[in-house]
């Protein structure tokens, strides 16, 4: 019996409020062991946040006005790297939010959001900042799928809002199958 670990087989389609996870060794910095949420996704394209890479930064190093709300900045990908991101469990709190899927918003009034951090409205486990954003032009991300780039994933907002550094970990054990052994591959395959 043959297994070939590195074809994936997604069961799912990519769609808004799902992940995608990297295979163990994509390239890069951005995206090697990545788990991204998918904030948009259309036949234009689609936009995603990597949503374990912390930056080694507060959130109050990027806006001295956030200076007792404690919680950490990700970076979302490499577009508009010099750009703040949100997502958020908020809902109509945040006028001009988009819903990405049940109890779960990206972006909004920026503005407003940051009266209401700074009024003691919102919780830090209700925001998540990133750096940046992924996107992918029209028919990209289905070709890197193809290419067996990427496993597509269901998750919830719980997972969303507490993922950590150990996502792409976590996501991997979630899906199980034959994709459990990815967990057990070094990161850099010249180390076996």
């Amino acid at each position: 019996m043959q297994f070939d670990f590195f074809k994936i087989e997604s069961q799912i389609a990519p769609k808004q409020g799902r992940i995608i996870i990297s295979e163990p060794f994509l390239p890069g910095n951005y995206f090697n062991r990545s788990a991204v949420l998918l904030v948009e996704h259309s036949k234009e394209g689609a936009v995603g946040f990597i949503l374990n890479k912390p930056v080694d930064f507060p959130v109050h190093e990027f806006m001295n006005e956030f200076t007792n709300f404690e919680t950490q900045v990700y970076i979302g990908g490499p577009v508009s790297t010099n750009m703040i991101y949100f997502i958020h469990t908020l809902g109509n709190l945040v006028p001009g939010s988009v819903k990405v899927m049940d109890n779960l918003y990206w972006g909004g009034d920026f503005d407003h959001l940051k009266t209401l951090i700074t009024s003691g409205v919102v919780n830090p486990n209700q925001v998540r900042f990133f750096l940046g954003y992924s996107g992918w032009s029209e028919g990209q991300l289905e070709a890197e799928i193809k290419e067996n780039s990427w496993l597509v994933a269901e998750t919830n907002v719980n997972s969303i809002m507490q993922s950590g550094d150990n996502f792409w970990l976590e996501s991997v054990k979630q899906v199980g199958g034959r994709y459990s052994m990815w967990q057990n591959f070094p990161e850099d395959p010249n180390w076996n």
